[in-house]
């Protein structure tokens, strides 16, 4: 049987793979797992319910309160916030663990369940185990005063925003940002965030419906941004996915800067303030070798993990680096906050701007970012190829070609039997030619 838990949450599609039934299955289990120290205590687990603004998300609402008072928790519903809110006001107001109900960048059909532990934290594999195996035992049913209540939070988007403010370190003084909302979860808090901190804002995408959320906007679709920065005369644009613990951005020319370019200037900054712990950058074995050479440069080293926001935040978390996070511009500043945030990403890009005077489109320029190829190769056993001598030979003569001015990484997919070939090099023909060279012998096995 496959594991409930993906890379990020329980995820499918809404009343269909992700039900009600399964949502309050899901909070009964986790009161139990999350909830234990509590119950010890003898107290009834307290725990932060928030989501993004899908039609979806009102159900399951319903259904992950229902199930967290049915096993003898109180709900705090904190509204439509992103999840980075989630993660921040589960340790602001000291509750035992929180939920997020979205499903990101995904499409409005598409619903999610993520869980955090007390402080805010992601949970680790063996806690979703748990969780999942509590699923299939017989779940506590409290009565009487025992039963969990259900209460709403009125102060929670002023709280994230006073924690945002707290978080930057300077003004949006004389900028013009247009802001991507993605008609998702930070359509409030995201134009309220950077306007407190002295931009004028042009909101788009800002006025979610339930059936909106990622249709043409928002981080998966730039183009839109870039066209409005364009129209406006704007300093930058900021693009959020549906939760917003992501941030890209588009320069005065309508330009995209992504995520890695994001670190890049950011790593600087904290580096000349003597704010980067170690002189280290996290970054995934998917960002840009020009991010590697600009760092280099810099005198920062860049500690590499496996793709996935859980892996950068291991690392950070066992170094206790100061920065890390993914060319998709989910970004971690462990010293403001315990997962990605996009609006705090956003401030702090557009403060660094403004503390320069600098246009962004200089700052991006600290990097050049090499073409990209990536090519995803159908195989009958992924895990055969990394095993496969013809492929290691095809591997270490297309490295001998790009002669230290490009790279190539073999990865396997996570759920399909798929090889993903990427090459990047000093040109995009380049990068073509190797990466199709590779493609063939993969394919082969």
């Amino acid at each position: 049987m496959a594991r409930l838990f993906g890379t990020d949450g329980v995820r499918g599609r809404a009343n269909d793979q992700l039900t009600a039934e399964l949502a309050l299955g899901l909070a009964s289990a986790a009161v139990c797992v999350l909830g234990a120290e509590a119950t010890q205590q003898n107290r009834r687990p307290r725990v932060v319910v928030g989501r993004d603004p899908r039609a979806s998300g009102e159900l399951l609402e319903s259904a992950l309160c229902a199930g967290l008072a049915a096993a003898g928790a109180d709900a705090i519903r904190v509204g439509v916030v992103p999840t980075p809110a989630v993660a921040f006001l589960t340790a602001d107001y000291g509750a035992d663990f929180g939920v997020m109900i979205s499903a990101s960048h995904n499409p409005m059909p598409d619903n999610g369940i993520k869980f955090f532990a007390a402080g805010g934290h992601k949970l680790a594999d063996d806690v979703e185990d748990a969780i999942e195996a509590a699923m299939s035992g017989e779940q506590p049913r409290p009565t009487g005063a025992g039963v969990g209540r259900l209460v709403d939070a009125p102060d929670a988007v002023d709280r994230y925003l006073a924690h945002l403010a707290q978080a930057g370190h300077g003004t949006l003084d004389g900028l013009t940002i247009v802001v991507d909302a993605a008609n998702g979860a930070a359509f409030e808090v995201a134009p309220k965030a950077y306007a407190a901190a002295g931009a004028q804002v042009i909101a788009i995408h800002a006025e979610p419906d339930g059936l909106n959320i990622n249709d043409g906007c928002g981080s998966t679709h730039l183009d839109v941004l870039q066209a409005a920065v364009l129209e406006h005369g704007a300093d930058l644009g900021l693009a959020h996915d549906g939760d917003a613990d992501r941030c890209l951005a588009v320069d005065s020319t309508g330009a995209v800067v992504d995520g890695d370019q994001i670190m890049a200037i950011l790593a600087l900054d904290l580096h000349e303030r003597g704010e980067l712990k170690d002189g280290v950058l996290v970054a995934t074995v998917m960002s840009n070798l020009g991010l590697h050479q600009a760092m280099t440069r810099a005198g920062i080293d860049v500690h590499v993990t496996g793709v996935g926001d859980r892996y950068v935040l291991e690392e950070l978390r066992a170094g206790g680096y100061s920065l890390g996070g993914e060319q998709s511009g989910h970004i971690v500043v462990p010293a403001a906050g315990t997962t990605g945030d996009g609006v705090l990403t956003g401030l702090l890009l557009a403060q660094r701007v403004v503390q320069t005077g600098t246009r962004l489109a200089e700052l991006a320029a600290v990097m050049t970012v090499l073409p990209q190829v990536l090519i995803n190769v159908p195989v009958s056993d992924k895990h055969a190829v990394a095993r496969d001598r013809a492929v290691a030979d095809a591997v270490s003569v297309a490295e001998s070609d790009l002669d230290g001015s490009g790279r190539i990484l073999l990865r396997p997919s996570g759920t399909e039997q798929l090889v993903r070939v990427m090459v990047e090099a000093e040109s995009a023909d380049a990068a073509q030619t190797v990466a199709q060279r590779v493609a063939e012998v993969v394919a082969a096995v």
